[in-house]
């Protein structure tokens, strides 16, 4: 591992929000694919480079439609819903695990005929992709990963993770989590709304939006799928930091993530010699929404700059105050 990164100034993030007329829904695609002998679904837009986005947990490719249009005109952009999420088949029996979830990700950009690409995932979905990287390089059969972008992964360094998942995945947790949840949709908006460092910059579409796949039976049973192996993903995923951080890595966090607690970002970072940590004041556990013109830009900058150009500089870090 290499030392502790450098602190600059930190970067002022705005709550501005792209408008709706600024998207052209026309221009995104919704596909279907089938893995594990089930149909998922992905939304694709743009030209360029590929770049792939991963959900967080109870998320889907919806997470993305503010990121999606502004990074269009400098990638091709894919966004699956996972199986038993979103739109995607509730299929039985699949593993949900991260390094299975990971091996289907690269077998979708497999598909599509990719054999390097960007990745981009969030919460989860960060945990997704790191342990996607892990597999691409160990088998040269596997698509490559060029470039990481990690906003707020799951880590093993974030207490909060490491308490409720798994409490949630035990018996007990899972037996109470199935009876409240369908039940109590307004449970779900509460804590939804939690996610955010200022419930002001909310959008208005964000709760309706994601409680719109939960009319399809299953979702709920992917999420405990999902909690049940929580600790010892976790530890998979501490296994296998030592052979990614070579790669060129973009992390994310706003400095009030009640999820993945912004603390556990210098120790993870520390893995990554070669990466960039931008932080947002005030904001919560999805910067793709409580400040998307934002996040875009750090997302731009980075993705515009050839692969390795951080290479050498000990880690860039953009810090959160005091």
């Amino acid at each position: 591992m290499s030392g502790s990164p450098k602190e600059i100034p930190i970067l002022k993030a705005s709550a501005r929000k792209l408008s709706a007329s600024s998207t052209d829904a026309a221009a995104i695609q919704e596909c279907w694919a089938c893995l594990d002998g089930a149909h998922m679904r992905y939304l694709r837009a743009g030209s360029g480079p590929p770049l792939v986005l991963l959900h967080g947990l109870m998320g889907y490719s919806f997470s993305w439609r503010f990121t999606m249009p502004a990074l269009a005109p400098y990638a091709t952009v894919y966004a699956p819903d996972m199986l038993g999420a979103g739109f995607s088949e509730r299929a039985q029996g699949i593993d949900h695990g991260l390094q299975a979830t990971a091996l289907r990700v690269l077998q979708l950009v497999q598909q599509l005929g990719i054999w390097s690409f960007d990745l981009l995932g969030t919460s989860h979905g960060g945990g997704v992709a790191i342990m996607a990287a892990a597999e691409s390089l160990r088998r040269p059969d596997l698509p490559k990963i060029n470039r990481l972008i990690l906003s707020a992964p799951i880590n093993p360094y974030s207490a909060h993770g490491r308490r409720l998942a798994p409490f949630i995945g035990s018996r007990v947790g899972s037996a109470l989590f199935r009876f409240v949840m369908p039940h109590s949709l307004f449970l779900y908006s509460f804590f939804h709304a939690r996610m955010f460092g200022d419930r002001r910059n909310m959008p208005a579409d964000s709760g309706p939006g994601y409680l719109k796949p939960m009319a399809i039976p299953g979702l709920f049973d992917h999420g405990l799928g999902i909690v049940s192996t929580w600790t010892a993903d976790l530890r998979k995923l501490e296994a296998v930091l030592p052979e990614v951080g070579r790669i060129p890595t973009l992390f994310i966090w706003g400095s009030k993530d009640s999820a993945v607690f912004l603390s556990s970002a210098k120790p993870l970072a520390q893995y990554f010699p070669n990466s960039r940590l931008v932080v947002f004041p005030g904001v919560g556990h999805l910067p793709y929404e409580e400040c998307p013109d934002d996040f875009n830009r750090a997302l731009i900058e980075f993705l515009t700059n050839t692969p390795g150009a951080l290479s050498g500089n000990g880690g860039l870090t953009v810090g959160p105050r005091g």
